[in-house]
Formats: C-alpha cells, sequence, structure tokens
C-alpha cells in the first residue's frame, strides 16, 4: 500500500505552490514524462542552480495551473549563511536573469512595490526591500543633470494589506500606476514553498504578475499586465510551508521506512492509507491546511533575502550602480 499521489492531496487540502519549479517537478515526477505546453532548462553554477520554465500555450498554462509566461527559480543555500562573498554572486546571478526579462531604455521607469505585512516576520520581505531601494523618481525633477546616464526613474511603495489598510492592494497600486505611469511594477513578495529545505534558499522571477498571498489561501486580485496596463516582474521568496504537507512528508517517509524494513513490513502491508490521513488531519485540526510553519531565525531569512534582492534591481536598473558600489546608495 502507497500514499496516494501528492498532487491529489495538494488539491483535497487545498494547497497551491508558489513555486513553478516545484509545480512542474511534481506533474513530471508523477506522470514520468515531460508536460506539454512547458519547455524547462536548468543551468548548474558554483553559486547556484537557476531553472528556467516557460509555458508556452494554454495547455502548459492549464496543467501547470499558471499564466503563459517565464519562471526562473534560483536555488542558491548561501542565502541562509552570513557569506558576503558569496551573497554578491548571488546577486549578479539574479540581476542578469532580472535585466532578461527587461527591454530597457535610458528613460524605462519602474514602480518597486514590496508587497506583505511589515508587522509579521515571515510576511515582510517585501516591505524590507524597498527599505533598500534606490529610489531617484524625485531626483530627476530637482537634479536631472546629476544623474543623467547613471539612473533611471524608480518609485517605490509598501501598500500594507487589506487588514491593516482596509484597501485591496491591487487597487491601491492601481491608482499609483495610473498616477506615475511606470513602464514596469516589480513586485516582491514572500511565497510558500511545497518543501523546509527550499525556506530562504530560494528566489523565484516571473514576468507574469503576481495573486498576493495566493499561497497562503488569501487570495487577493491580481497584479499583472491585464490589471494594472504595464508590464509586471514578479519576485518571491518562500519563507513558509504549510504544515499538511510537512506532515504529508513524515508520513511518506513513515511508509518507506516500512516497507524497506523486514520487521515492518507485516505492519505496512496491513496499514490503511485513509486511516492515516485521518489521523493527520485531526493533529492539524481545526487549522488543516492553513496553518503555515516558518523557522526561528527567519528575521535573519528575511533580511539576507532582502539585501540581495534590493541589490539586484538597483543593479540590474541603474547603469551607474555595480557590485562594488551599491552599499553606497543603499539609504
Amino acid at each position: 500500500m502507497k500514499l496516494s499521489n501528492k498532487s491529489s492531496f495538494l488539491k483535497k487540502m487545498n494547497i497551491s505552490l508558489d513555486l513553478a519549479v516545484e509545480a512542474h517537478d511534481l506533474l513530471r515526477g508523477e506522470r514520468g514524462q515531460e508536460i506539454a505546453g512547458v519547455i524547462m532548462k536548468k543551468e548548474e553554477l558554483q553559486e547556484a542552480t537557476v531553472t528556467a520554465i516557460q509555458i508556452t500555450n494554454a495547455k502548459g498554462e492549464k496543467e501547470l495551473g499558471r499564466p503563459k509566461g517565464n519562471y526562473i527559480t534560483i536555488d542558491a543555500p548561501d542565502i541562509k549563511e552570513n557569506n558576503y562573498q558569496q551573497h554578491n554572486k548571488i546577486v549578479a546571478v539574479l540581476a542578469r536573469h532580472l535585466a532578461g526579462l527587461l527591454n530597457f531604455k535610458e528613460d524605462t521607469s519602474f514602480l518597486i512595490v514590496g508587497l506583505g505585512n511589515w508587522q509579521a516576520t515571515p510576511d515582510a520581505l517585501g516591505p524590507k526591500v524597498v527599505e533598500k531601494i534606490m529610489v531617484t523618481r524625485h531626483l530627476f525633477h530637482y537634479t536631472p543633470e546629476e544623474i543623467e546616464g547613471k539612473m533611471r526613474q524608480v518609485s517605490a511603495i509598501s501598500p500594507g494589506v487589506l487588514g491593516l489598510t482596509g484597501i485591496e492592494t491591487a487597487e491601491v497600486i492601481r491608482g499609483l500606476v495610473e498616477h506615475v505611469r511606470p513602464d514596469y511594477v516589480i513586485a516582491i513578495d514572500a511565497l510558500a514553498a511545497g518543501a523546509l529545505d527550499r525556506i530562504g534558499t530560494t528566489i523565484q522571477l516571473a514576468d507574469t504578475g503576481i495573486n498576493p498571498g495566493s499561497g497562503i489561501g488569501n487570495h487577493r486580485k491580481g497584479l499583472n499586465e491585464e490589471t494594472l496596463g504595464c508590464k509586471v516582474i514578479a519576485i518571491g521568496v518562500p519563507t513558509v510551508v504549510n504544515a499538511a504537507i510537512i506532515a504529508h512528508k513524515t508520513i511518506e517517509e513513515l511508509f518507506e521506512q516500512m516497507e524497506s524494513e523486514p520487521s515492518l513490513a507485516k505492519i505496512y502491508q496491513q496499514e490503511n492509507e485513509q486511516v492515516l490521513m485521518n489521523v493527520m488531519q485531526k493533529a492539524l485540526s481545526p487549522y488543516e491546511g492553513s496553518l503555515m510553519v516558518t523557522p526561528k531565525e527567519v528575521d535573519e531569512l528575511i533580511e539576507r533575502s532582502a539585501k540581495i534582492i534590493a541589490a539586484a534591481i538597483n543593479q540590474s536598473i541603474h547603469p551607474g550602480i555595480d557590485s562594488h558600489n551599491f552599499e553606497t546608495y543603499l539609504h
């Protein structure tokens, strides 16, 4: 007796995977074949593994449950470490791939949006990034001659969350876009992972926009080209894992151990999957699919991830900022 496939479990528990690479690997692993309408390329670097997933048509959209476009995942375990040199290398990788999603002109303008709740540490990634962004839109009005050729117009905001402001995030951003009229919105948000080892070690880029809070079941209005009228790039880092995923993984490991141990094989054959699933659901009650888990050092993970993302945004957007001088401009 084996557990039913993980995708069925996630659907039953109403759990979404924020990372396209996890959704792709899960589906491909269960089917044992490539997914129609999806192209995957992987690049192994010393400091990171970069996986690029391109959804090319409606078939791929339906299979992976997300819009057509490009999803780039950078897996870099050294994000968790206090290693300045390695962080600079990861910044360079992220900046290169971010620049690859942007169609630059000298007068291209940006609105950086830090999504999330600054009062809840696992959800504070977006606001933390915004604190470190080199904003320049006002400088183009007051001292344009000093920054010409070195900077592009950048404005930034952390709009908060519905529970703090009483206003849908999409409404706030749409109003700003109508006034500021940026060429691009870059939205940063905390994500939910499908595995513990991805917390604070993975960065996802997407050129399809973002649905704030979707990974933890808070389905807010999406930020994308259709809703905002401009290109939207999303950047996210997993900071939480659903407790039900951890419980499911524990049961999987238990079954594998029981199957491989002769002394436990008889018990393994007699076990009923539904009984174990009922036990898991009872243990998670009353939260079941809505209980999220984060490590105690999440504040350090958020701070390091925010520095890396902000540095990559600053370097990729502004011609006058590079790895040697970007910290000079951080406020």
